[in-house]
């Protein structure tokens, strides 16, 4: 299996998914991380921004082409199972989930000690996070 967590340096899960740089890529056989890897990841920083980037709600990401823009972010993990990350908006987390992709805002910053708590089912999911 495959879990990405949004990064900046390879050892941290950032805070925000939409300005993180990268995507750390562990593959895990049999409970131990066999490979890492690094992939680039579109952001915030490569898009103009969008009139009307908030829902009627003020959740972030569903406006106008945002959705197309978070499927060319999820493209990137496409073979992935999982997404970790410690914040993002409510748009990012529905395309990903659109993309089969099991999304997950934690509250652990350390990228392996979170993907050692998702293996061992103690991960905890906040959702309180998206905004």
């Amino acid at each position: 299996m495959k879990i990405a967590a949004i990064t900046d340096d390879g050892n941290t899960i950032s805070q925000h998914f939409g300005r993180a740089r990268f995507y750390a890529v562990l593959t895990v056989e049999n409970d131990e991380i066999v490979k890492r890897e690094m992939r680039d990841k579109m952001g915030h920083g490569q898009f103009v921004p969008l009139e009307g980037h908030l829902d009627e709600k003020g959740r972030h990401g569903f406006g106008s082409g945002s959705q197309e823009r978070h499927a060319a972010m999820a493209e990137a993990i496409g073979d992935c199972e999982v997404l970790l990350c410690r914040g993002m908006g409510w748009g990012a987390y529905e395309s990903m989930k659109q993309a089969g992709i099991e999304t997950i805002v934690t509250d652990i910053g350390n990228i392996e000690e979170a993907v050692r708590a998702y293996l061992e089912g103690t991960i905890v999911d906040r959702t309180d996070r998206l905004h």
